[in-house]
């Protein structure tokens, strides 16, 4: 992320001030040298193990050292800064009280005297978004950090995030607010706990009130100690080097989180819905962190990964488990037979809940991610695991534990299918279809109360047993043809419902709609079934738009 991370605070003697800032450096692009040229790359990389010291010598003449007191010092300047390289990208994240380079001294000096006087939000605490194109945007987040001999017994501070682009910026708000206040609250919890220990010991507040109030002699009356360093208020030897590690991570995971791609045509039904779904994820997990209270608030960030003096954890990405798992569409339908595999797909293609009980989860949740493949992603509402049965609105996928039991209801009902996976004997006489040998180790009954015949339709479940058959084709050209096949059948029924929800055209018209897409003749039921349980994965964002176009036409008809 081409950005910048500072800490900055609002000292009592010298007004704001910046104090810790980590900047990341993009390894440059390599240049084949020419012969009997110096290569300018070296005197770079000369001058970038010099400025890795970040002392700032061009900012840092004998006035400004002068007017820095102990509570606008974060380094010494004889300090190298930290480094940390990637080794993945090769960018190196450089931390140190100041910038590297002189013209982003500059902005983010400006940044931080605005953060911390004019552009806060109501209360003083929260987060802030401002800028211009000329001196950078800045996400700030300003807060406060107890002190018992600070005026007011709490000293104010502000994270911010300088960046160019705004549009990305604004876009990664959830994120950053997210993870700027796992850094926050891990400072203000620590700073608190000194706070309190110091209380006990000296009161404050009655010392105060009991001497001469003197604005002149204020500071002497709080033993000299107008401004103190942020590793005193917390009592962290390592601060700054948690900062910079939580600052690097933030850096880095908010660059990986958005990458650009290129999109030939219109983003399709699916890419829309995995849009809106982020969105909506992310607005209702900030919602829920601003709602919920301080109690609740410190017992779930303990449970993130013991913040207390690390500030930010990372949990790392959980490993795949080992056992036996279905690998594609073809796999599962060569462990499951073509008979039984059709029987499974067209509940899948109806909309009927899918139901697999077994003891191993893994396994489970392979089958419903090469299942899911058949449906658009609107379409897909998924329980991976669970030990109790969860009623068919809240999912159309759903994996149980052995010992769950299936309630009379579900199990006579023709919209449900369940696969029992139980252990194989050791007798078993199943042939080894597959390398890891799926049907040696498990056996797979399917029933369903279904009476209705699965070999007539619909037709895309008879094109996709044709491909799935065809031996000639790799799993790669199978995955390809599936997705185009998916987008055939999305656009038939964006047609539909347009024709059928929004224009609200009677049934004639439908069926003769129907003809027109291909989904009369054999298998017309299934069809039919089929378009209307896929008008439930449209997104929203296609039928607001669609609503509006057809509003604004009626309106320019009407006048």
């Amino acid at each position: 992320m081409n950005a910048l991370v500072a800490l900055c605070h609002f000292c009592e003697l010298h007004g704001p001030r910046t104090l810790f800032c980590t900047e990341a450096l993009h390894p440059p692009s390599p240049s084949p040298p020419q012969p009997g040229l110096s290569v300018p790359g070296e005197r770079d990389r000369e001058g970038d193990r010099e400025g890795e010291g970040l002392t700032m010598r061009a900012n840092s003449s004998a006035t400004q050292r002068a007017d820095m007191c102990e509570g606008c010092r974060s380094l010494p300047a004889s300090h190298p800064g930290f480094v940390s390289t990637d080794s993945e990208t090769g960018i190196r994240f450089l931390s140190h009280q100041h910038p590297r380079q002189p013209q982003l001294f500059s902005v983010v000096r400006q940044a931080c005297v605005r953060s911390l006087s004019c552009e806060v939000c109501p209360g003083r605490e929260g987060p802030i978004f401002f800028g211009d194109e000329q001196h950078g945007f800045v996400f700030s987040h300003t807060f406060f950090i107890k002190d018992s001999l600070a005026r007011g017994f709490q000293r104010w501070y502000s994270i911010v995030i300088v960046a160019m682009d705004r549009i990305y910026l604004i876009n990664s708000w959830p994120f950053l607010l997210r993870h700027l206040r796992l850094i926050i609250q891990g400072l203000q919890n620590t700073a608190l706990k000194v706070f309190d220990s110091e209380q006990c010991v000296c009161p404050q507040r009655a010392m105060r009130m009991n001497s001469v109030f003197s604005p002149a002699v204020f500071p002497h009356q709080r033993s000299g100690n107008a401004a103190r360093s942020l590793p005193s208020l917390t009592q962290h030897p390592n601060l700054w080097a948690s900062l910079h590690s939580s600052f690097s991570w933030l850096l880095k995971a908010c660059g990986n989180r958005l990458t650009e791609k290129l999109l030939e045509g219109a983003p399709t039904e699916d890419t829309l819905v995995l849009i809106e779904r982020q969105t909506e994820q992310e607005e209702e997990m900030s919602a829920w962190e601003g709602a919920e209270g301080s109690s609740s608030l410190s017992q779930h960030k303990q449970t993130d990964g013991e913040t207390g003096r690390d500030f930010l954890c990372e949990g790392g990405k959980g490993e795949e488990s080992p056992g036996p798992k279905f690998k594609s569409l073809r796999h599962l339908r060569q462990v499951l037979g073509a008979v039984e595999f059709r029987q499974l797909a067209w509940h899948v293609l109806m909309g009927n809940q899918v139901i697999w009980r077994g003891a191993d989860p893994s396994l489970i949740q392979s089958a419903f991610t090469v299942l899911k493949a058949l449906l658009p992603v609107g379409c897909v509402r998924s329980v991976p695991y669970s030990h109790q049965y969860e009623e068919a609105y809240r999912c159309n996928f759903l994996g149980l534990s052995p010992d769950v039991s299936i309630p009379a209801h579900v199990s006579s009902s023709e919209f449900s299918v369940l696969v029992d996976v139980v252990n194989a004997e050791r007798g078993s006489l199943y042939p080894a279809v597959c390398d890891d040998d799926i049907l040696s180790l498990y056996q797979f009954n399917i029933s369903s109360a279904n009476t209705q015949p699965t070999d007539r339709g619909p037709t895309l479940l008879n094109k996709i047993e044709v491909a799935l058959s065809n031996e000639n084709l790799s799993i790669d050209v199978v995955s390809h043809c599936l997705l185009c096949l998916k987008e055939e059948w999305m656009n038939k029924v964006k047609v539909l419902f347009k024709f059928s929800k929004v224009d609200g055209r009677g049934r004639e018209d439908t069926q003769k709609v129907l003809g027109l897409l291909g989904a009369t003749g054999p298998g017309e039921e299934d069809n039919v079934r089929l378009l209307k349980f896929w008008m439930t994965g449209l997104s929203k964002t296609y039928k607001s738009h669609l609503m509006t176009a057809v509003r604004g036409g009626e309106r320019m008809l009407s006048q």
